[in-house]
């Protein structure tokens, strides 16, 4: 049995699958496409989580795309975070006449059938969609400190806060809410005697410093995250004519804003693992998430969002629920989370410089062993559309490298026009749900009307004094004494005088005597 032989043995028989799967190509062999040596993911394994990597231009969106379709197609709804907007693309039609595709398909043997994928739009800032939303109340005490990135005293008086407007019916929704409790428990009467007997006190530093850290949040664009409707995750689990939703956060206007977007990764992720049930070893995920262009969150992320995430890919699989993460080089991931990814798609890598080829070389070490390629060298010849891949059987063991022709997309490789877009939004039955904002009573309100109600009740006890008073004086008229005499008063004051030079004199004469 010669190589090519052997290698179309190993290929088949190790991403060969008894469940369902999604085709992302054929393997490549000495420079040529292997007809027979298919590379497709097993759908079991999908809630293992993954990593699409390359450089820019490689084609690493675009398996993104192809991914996510494929899953739609077999019912299995995603969320596509889009930070340079081209993702939207995925909600139209590719070309039926485009010659590139076209080609692509004939040499992998695949039918191309142009088809736009179902789609939401989705938004938690100024884009036009379905507006994502949380309450404070949602976040808890815990992770609402680990947004603000606080100490651990600053945390311990977040959940006295916490506690205090649970106790007290004080709804805490918005910045505003929270911002008027501290407001109230420090600088109100009643609001201190009512902290300092049942919770404890509240230094004004860890105030101040706490108070800095909101206002810091609202700059960066929070305060329209933070409100009612919130944002049900359940609503992300939609299927439409027996396809997966694609869920499409358009965050191309929130680069600069990484706390914001810290912010709803905490929000989102704390969500679906507390409200998703456990679902066990199922044939395929509920949810597959895709965080596009991942080196800018892993770089500006805070760390509570860090942690998070790293927490998350540790447990959220057991939720039915998978992480993508698509970037530039692997490095750009930390190795707690590297460690736990199943699915490696790996585009091409440029070896210019020093860091590059160190960068080439962990990439390489992540890979099962190869005799068929040269990975280091390879790795810096892949063309656009070409990668190495590795993945999880349904006995979870890495499948061999490689190295992939990828098929093309259904749906356009390029943004979606205004009109499109337009059309999606008003189509969907999300927008209309979540678009007009929820004012309902809430702490700060509550908190309001009684600060107001206290401010008035001393000026008004202060009035009704002063007018008893000025009416007593009118009353009372004060009777006359000698002591009233202006002559008697002189003569008074006339003999204290002498009697004081008096006294200096004699306490003076006593005072030489003695000396």
């Amino acid at each position: 049995m010669n190589q090519k032989e052997n290698f179309i043995q190993e290929i088949q028989s190790r991403y060969s699958y008894k469940n369902d799967k999604i085709i992302l190509g054929k393997a490549k062999l000495d420079g040529e496409i292997v007809e027979e040596a298919e590379i497709s993911i097993a759908l079991k394994t999908m809630n293992r989580h993954g990593l699409i990597g390359g450089a820019t231009g490689t084609g690493k969106t675009k398996s993104l795309q192809i991914i996510a379709e494929q899953l739609s197609l077999k019912g299995i709804p995603t969320l596509l975070m889009d930070i340079k907007g081209d993702l939207s693309g995925i909600g139209a039609a590719a070309n039926s006449n485009d010659k590139n595709a076209i080609e692509r398909m004939e040499a992998l043997q695949l039918p191309f059938h142009p088809k736009a994928s179902n789609v939401e739009l989705l938004s938690i800032s100024d884009e036009p969609g379905v507006r994502l939303r949380a309450t404070v109340e949602d976040f808890g005490p815990i992770l609402f400190s680990k947004i603000l990135e606080l100490n651990e005293t600053q945390e311990s008086i977040i959940s006295i806060i916490f506690k205090y407007s649970k106790d007290n019916n004080l709804p805490l929704i918005d910045l505003e809410d929270i911002r008027k409790v501290l407001q109230y428990v420090t600088e109100s009467d009643k609001g201190k005697k009512e902290l300092n007997s049942n919770y404890g006190t509240i230094s004004p530093a860890s105030l101040g410093a706490i108070l800095r850290k909101i206002v810091s949040l609202e700059q960066q664009g929070a305060a329209k995250f933070f409100g009612e409707p919130s944002f049900d995750v359940q609503d992300l689990l939609k299927t439409k004519d027996g396809e997966g939703i694609v869920n499409i956060i358009r965050l191309i206007d929130i680069q600069n804003q990484p706390n914001l977007f810290s912010t709803f990764m905490l929000s989102l992720l704390n969500k679906i693992y507390s409200q998703f049930p456990e679902s066990g070893d199922s044939d395929k995920p509920k949810l597959v998430i895709f965080i596009d262009e991942a080196h800018l969150i892993f770089k500006e992320a805070t760390k509570a969002l860090l942690n998070q995430i790293e927490t998350m890919v540790k447990l959220i699989r057991s939720k039915g629920v998978g992480l993508y993460f698509v970037t530039q080089v692997p490095g750009d991931v930390p190795d707690s989370v590297l460690s736990q990814l199943g699915l490696k798609v790996q585009h091409a890598l440029r070896g210019f410089t020093a860091k590059d080829r160190k960068e080439i070389k962990k990439a390489i070490e992540n890979y099962p062993t190869t005799t068929y390629y040269k990975a280091d060298e390879v790795i810096t010849q892949l063309g656009i559309g070409e990668a190495f891949i590795t993945a999880l059987d349904e006995k979870g063991i890495p499948t061999p490298l490689a190295y992939t022709y990828m098929r093309a997309p259904n749906s356009r490789m390029d943004i979606l026009t205004q009109d499109e877009i337009n059309n999606i939004n008003s189509s969907s039955q999300l927008v209309g749900k979540y678009s007009q904002e929820i004012k309902k009573e809430s702490a700060n309100n509550i908190l309001s009307q009684k600060i107001n109600n206290e401010l008035n009740k001393p000026v008004e006890n202060n009035n009704d004094n002063k007018e008893v008073t000025q009416s007593s004086r009118k009353k009372v008229v004060k009777e006359k004494d000698w002591t009233d005499n202006p002559m008697v008063r002189d003569v008074s004051r006339t003999a204290t005088r002498k009697i004081i030079d008096w006294g200096m004199k004699l306490l003076t004469g006593y005072l030489k005597g003695k000396k």
